[in-house]
């Protein structure tokens, strides 16, 4: 397990591991039972303090991607628990699906253009 930490970075230390190991769980690098490294070997391999380990490994927990058993550690337990969408975003979606899909544009094409709208909304 490849981690790295950007210490220049406006994104906290524990919220960079936090991110790299679920990246690594969803890419399916890291399995479910898959033991994680304790919070001091982390820590001293990132140069880190253990409370920031400590921090990430918490966060990891609550999203559901790892459980910690105390002296037997943390180990994988999968992907990031998604919640269900908004009920704006559902009737948003719903409006935008019906009018794609009376134009004739297939899902792909309805998706792709979400995702253009979206990513430009989000740089300006």
């Amino acid at each position: 397990m490849i981690l790295e930490i950007d210490q220049h970075s406006a994104v906290p230390p524990y919220e960079q591991l936090r991110e790299q190991i679920t990246t690594l769980v969803l890419a399916g690098a890291l399995t479910p039972s898959d033991r994680l490294p304790t919070i001091r070997q982390l820590a001293n391999d990132l140069g880190l303090a253990g409370g920031t380990v400590a921090r990430a490994y918490r966060e990891l927990e609550s999203d559901g991607v790892v459980t910690t058993h105390g002296r037997h550690g943390t180990r994988v337990k999968g992907p990031p628990r998604r919640s269900a969408p908004e009920p704006h975003l559902i009737d948003a979606a719903r409006c935008y699906a019906e009018h794609a899909s009376q134009t004739g544009a297939s899902l792909e094409d309805a998706l792709t253009a979400v995702r253009v709208a979206f990513s430009a909304s989000r740089t300006t």
